[in-house]
Order: C-alpha cells, then structure tokens, then sequence
C-alpha cells in the first residue's frame, strides 16, 4: 500500500490563473495589495474570489489585507472551495500531506481532517482536489500575508447547508483558526445585469440569508450557505469589502464575471474605525440640519434627500441601526430599523431624522435645538429567537448588558437597546418595561409571545 502521508498535492493552475515564478507572483501579489483601499479589522472569516488574478487578485486582495494584524496568530486555514471538474454529493477531503505552490509546500492539518472524515457528507476524494483552481488560488495570498499555518482544504460538491454548518461548527476554534470560502459571483452576463445580480448577491451575503442567494449568483454558493447558517447561529455580522467584475479589472463588459470579498466578525465585538464612525456622525447632523430648517409640520414618513459620496465601502454593507438624539443629557428622540435592509450609512441618515423630527414622545427638533444636540448610533446584529416556554425562563434567559431584545406578540411588538440595562437592572423589571412598550400589561403571558434578542455595536458621535 502507498504511503499516503507523503503525498505532495502539486499546483494545477501555476502559469495560467498566478505566475509560476516565484519572484513573478510575489510582485503580482504585492500589485494586488497596492490597490486595497480600506483596511478592514482582522475577521474570523473571509469569503473571496478564486479567477485569475488579472481578473479578481485586486478584488481579494481586500479580504487578505485584513489578515496582516493577526498574521502570527492564525495557524490553521479551513479552506473551503466548490467543486468544477468533478461532479460528486458532499464534501470532499485530500490525502496529500501538503498543498504545493510556487512560493513553498503548505502543510495540511490531518488530525483536522481525521476529526471531520466521520461527519454526514464527508469523503476523502483525492480526484476532487487534483485539477481544482478554487481552493489553489487563494494559497499564494495565504502563504503573502501569514507566517506559518497549515491548511485543511475541502472542495464541496453538491452539500445541504447542514452539512457544510456542521463541519465548520467542529473546525471552528478560537483566534488560531481563519475560515475562507472561495466564491466568485454571477457568470458571464453583460455589465448591468452582473451589476444587478451582485449586489442582491452581496445583500444575502450581509444579512446572513442563504435562501436570497440564488443558484446562478455564486459558484461557491454552497459553502456560502453553510458559513451563513454558522454565522447566524453565532451572532456574526458580514460586511462587503469589495464588490466588482471582471469588466471592471480587465476591461472587456460585455459578458463578465462577478467578485465581492467579505468579511464575518463577532458582532458583538464589532468596532468600526474612527473614521468610519465619524463619517456616520456627520450624515446623522446633516439629515437632522436639513430636517431643522424646514417649515410646518414634518412628514413622519419622510426622510431626508442627502446626496451621499465617498461613502467608506463598508458603510455600505446592509444593517439596522438605531438613532439616539439627546439634549443636555435627556433624551429628545430614539428612532431606528429592526432588521437590515439597506446601507449603514442610509439607514443611519434615515433613523437621525426620524429620532429628530419624527419619535411621537417628543415634539420635532427646532433648528436651535438641532445645533446643540447629541447623537447616538447603534448599530444592529442580526435578529435570534429566545427559546422559552414560560415567563421565568425567557427571564433567566435574558443576558443583562448584552442583550437587546425584541418582544412580539402578533402585530405588537416592541424593542429595547442594551443600553436600557443602565436604568433596569433588573431582568424582571426589564421585561415588565418592555411589555408596557408593546403595549401589553406588565403581568401579561401567553404561549403565542415572542423574544428576540440581538447584540449593538454603540457610539456617541
């Protein structure tokens, strides 16, 4: 029998998608890297493009320059690729002891792989691996910008969302581990419509909803769907650091392919930079000073007409967000969107407004008001269920600080940021509070209610 450990997976794609030349690839990489406009904070995982680098290097390049702060702590890459050359059900795992590209052997984490081999799905298909471009190019940026790992690469064939969830779940660690999806996006339409089609692409890929990304959006789209149910189950947010196509990198728009790079972190986590926050601040003062000047009563329906520029790509990644407006230290409105459904940076300009000028509570802002207030942004995760079949365990359940919560109860429904922990400490009164908001007695109970809870992102501005 042949000793499998030694197995040397060679490159199948040097020369034709990356140079074969080391020194000719470190140069092309280092061109890729140049063009990245936006640093983003290091993420758990990434989702990036696997063509040519001539067509989609620059475009993940912005994934993986992300990864330079945390290059001497991820030791592990779980590498996940769809499936071109061969047809098969499931996942398909390498026996090769090492992936080889011009720039050096990378080893592969057999216990890993040993510890997955048994899950529903999982097979060690060496034919899968062996002529298959969407895990290789991603491993001469891996080699560029981490000093030592080795690699769990799987190609994944036609695999339910479950299965692929459930081989992330047991390879998902703590900081040494980064998990990549490889995807390209839509497929040889004209310029337009790769246009439309990417950005509702991207849309899914923000709001961690699988069932929106259509069949013909993204080769990759089963790993995708299997990295969003993991990132659904553990509060991650997804932010787009770069959508574009081919017609935008090589210049023929008449029949391209689609490219985005994202980026999954902890939502509860989550900090965007300074920069970035300040930039929401001004478009938050801008849409109440332009709601301020106006006469008669406001539309509480209206938003504001702010012609938005050099929006920070990821702003504009879909979120909900919450506005809080203050005056000398009292709130003077609070207004925001539950679940995401358009960009940051519009939904924040949308919720200063209606905090300002549309929150029933308060009357609207007066334009000498507007120069004195305060403003507060929050920035929303994703909406989980709280499983309870009784008041005292929705209370236990309750994580105070942390938790925002939504409460429902057929078309009532209500909502509290975390920050109303300051004031209730307590749990119980904390939910007595928010079933008067509702607008449900403080004692009120059925079987029908419903919770949700959900993490902020919050700064002052």
């Amino acid at each position: 029998m042949a000793d499998t450990t030694a197995l040397i997976r060679p490159p199948a794609i040097a020369g034709t998608f990356y140079p074969g030349e080391p020194q000719a690839l470190r140069a092309m990489i280092d061109q890729c890297f140049k063009t990245v406009p936006i640093k983003h904070a290091p993420p758990k995982a990434l989702v990036a493009p696997h063509a040519g680098y001539i067509y989609s290097g620059p475009i993940a390049a912005t994934a993986y320059a992300s990864l330079a702060p945390v290059a001497d702590t991820i030791k592990r890459v779980v590498l996940l690729g769809p499936s071109h050359r061969v047809a098969f059900e499931g996942l398909a795992l390498s026996s090769a002891a090492a992936f080889r590209t011009p720039l050096g052997d990378i080893p592969i984490d057999r216990a890993a792989c040993e510890a997955i081999a048994g899950l529903p799905g999982v097979q060690t298909l060496d034919a899968a691996h062996a002529e298959e471009h969407s895990l290789e190019v991603h491993l001469p940026f891996l080699q560029s910008v981490l000093d030592d790992f080795a690699l769990v690469p799987i190609v994944v064939g036609r695999a339910p969302e479950a299965q692929v969830d459930a081989v992330l779940q047991a390879l998902w660690g703590g900081e040494e581990t980064l998990i990549v999806v490889s995807s390209d996006l839509s497929h040889y339409h004209d310029y337009a419509t790769a246009q439309r089609k990417d950005s509702a692409a991207s849309l899914a890929i923000e709001t961690l909803d699988a069932g929106e990304l259509g069949d013909d959006q993204a080769c990759g789209r089963y790993p995708v769907k299997g990295l969003l149910a993991r990132a659904r189950a553990l509060d991650l947010r997804a932010t787009t650091l770069d959508q574009r196509n081919s017609g935008d990198t090589a210049g023929d728009k008449a029949r391209v392919v689609g490219y985005g790079s994202y980026a999954f972190e902890y939502a509860g986590s989550a900090r965007l930079p300074g920069d970035q926050r300040r930039y929401l601040g001004e478009i938050a003062r801008a849409s109440i000073k332009q709601g301020s000047g106006r006469t008669g009563p406001h539309d509480p329906n209206a938003e504001p007409k702010l012609h938005l520029r050099n929006v920070p790509r990821p702003l504009m990644s879909a979120r909900a967000s919450f506005v809080t407006v203050t005056l000398a230290g009292n709130l003077r409105g609070c207004v925001g969107s539950v679940t995401a459904h358009q960009a940051l940076a519009v939904d924040v300009a949308a919720s200063a407004y209606k905090a300002a000028f549309s929150d029933p509570r308060f009357p609207p802002v007066s334009q000498d008001e507007a120069a004195r207030i305060g403003i507060g942004v929050s920035i929303l995760s994703h909406l989980r269920p709280i499983a309870f079949s009784s008041e005292a365990e929705l209370i236990d359940a309750l994580n105070p600080d942390i938790d925002g919560v939504v409460l429902a109860h057929g078309e009532q429904r209500g909502l509290f940021l975390p920050q109303v922990w300051e004031s209730l400490r307590d749990p119980d009164a904390f939910l007595r509070r928010l079933k008067e908001k509702v607008g449900l007695a403080p004692d009120f109970w059925s079987p029908k209610l419903q919770a949700f809870r959900f993490t902020t992102e919050s700064f002052r501005v």
